[in-house]
């Protein structure tokens, strides 16, 4: 077989190829999970909240224990 037929074969071959065989449109990718936003700033004063200085109590970041008081504080007269 020569190279010239051997050319035309795979041609006629491609081109002959089946509806099923081409790309099909892939589904779409399932949605990522919202991802929960990094708490930059202060519960109490909203001051940001630098990486060394903070202060986790309670699902929250605080600048300091003075911060985290006065908003523990605020909530128990909110509720009162």
């Amino acid at each position: 077989m020569t190279i010239k037929a051997r050319e035309e074969e795979l041609m006629t071959a491609e081109t002959a190829k089946p509806e099923a065989t081409k790309e099909q449109p892939k589904p779409q990718a399932t949605q990522a999970k919202p991802q929960e936003e990094k708490q930059t700033n202060c519960s109490a004063c909203n001051k940001p909240i630098e990486k060394l200085k903070r202060y986790y109590r309670n699902g929250k970041f605080y600048c300091n224990k003075k911060c985290w008081r006065t908003a523990t504080l605020k909530t128990k007269e909110e509720k009162s």
